[in-house]
């Protein structure tokens, strides 16, 4: 059985002193069997409207942005990053933005300290890929590794996309910066990374779900245990609003659009069949609900 408590803690010092307006940080706990899997906030991000819905049906995206009270040329999305204690083991999957990708985010540090949990105890830390608010927090204002220790896992495909030089040139111009950013931080982790494909076992009770369109290696993680089921989404659903009225939109978030439309129509129609609970990166924070269907399109239902 999956149980829940929310946690409000106060404002860190750092939160507190910083020139934008933040939300008070907080963290939620799940039990999931033996695991213990926290929701961390590692702040929100600030993008122009139309980077994500460009291009897409004028009236019934205005209806549906009406309905969640969404409003203006900017969406500030939460960055919500999963952390599972597990016996020995201390995994976090992705690391949040860090210091150098937006005021507004790189958080993460804050909401582990505020939980106790030292960096250097993490044992894995799992991609679901390499964009920067998900890969960027690996180093810190000095350029050295955040989690140290950690065993850094990710997606075969994934890393060989990052990793490839032609890729900054293929990329297109508005993600020049992300190739480079991903190829320079992957380099500095290549001798203890572990890659993993689609159905594998990444560590015991986790496997990979190959969730591809966002970014060429994208992966979600089915967490089981017994008869709890959780998937760790990642971006492959980036919103609480669109992606589920119209999944199978193009999102200008994806990089191949039309495989990201693909994957969020067989993804939510999974986890709605399924009645299984998801955490999404970018949901309004915790980010933890389920997917209801309601005739040609869904619902996220935030679980309280």
């Amino acid at each position: 059985m999956i149980t829940r408590r929310k946690l409000i803690q106060g404002i860190p010092a750092s939160f507190a002193a910083a020139s934008l307006p933040l939300p008070v940080w907080s963290n939620t706990t799940l039990s999931l069997g033996s695991m213990q899997i926290d929701v961390l906030s590692d702040g929100n991000l600030v993008l122009p409207r139309n980077t994500t819905l460009n291009n897409l049906p004028a009236d019934e995206l205005s209806k549906i942005l009406q309905k969640y009270d969404i409003s203006g040329d900017q969406l500030t999305p939460d960055c919500n990053v999963t952390l599972i204690r597990d016996g020995d083991r201390v995994i976090l999957f992705d690391v949040g933005s860090g210091p150098e990708f937006m005021a507004s985010a790189g958080k993460l540090q804050d909401a582990l300290a505020a939980l106790d949990v030292d960096p250097f105890d993490v044992t894995h830390v799992v991609f679901t890929h390499a964009h920067p608010d998900h890969l960027w927090g690996l180093l810190d204002d000095f350029e050295d590794l955040v989690f140290p220790n950690a065993t850094y896992m990710i997606g075969k495909s994934e890393w060989d996309y990052w990793i490839d030089p032609e890729t900054v040139n293929n990329i297109g111009e508005t993600r020049t910066t992300f190739a480079v950013g991903a190829r320079r931080r992957l380099a500095l982790i290549e001798d203890n990374i572990t890659f993993f494909k689609d159905g594998e076992e990444v560590l015991p009770g986790i496997a990979a779900r190959a969730t591809f369109g966002h970014t060429p290696g994208h992966m979600a993680f089915h967490i089981a245990q017994g008869s709890n089921n959780l998937m760790v989404l990642g971006d492959c659903i980036g919103n609480h609003h669109v992606a589920f009225e119209r999944p199978e939109w193009r999102s200008g978030s994806d990089q191949d659009g039309d495989l990201g439309a693909a994957t969020r129509v067989a993804l939510l129609e999974q986890v709605a069949s399924e009645n299984m609970s998801i955490i999404g990166y970018h949901m309004p924070y915790p980010g933890i609900g389920r997917a209801e269907k309601r005739g040609d399109s869904y619902i996220f239902v935030a679980e309280e």
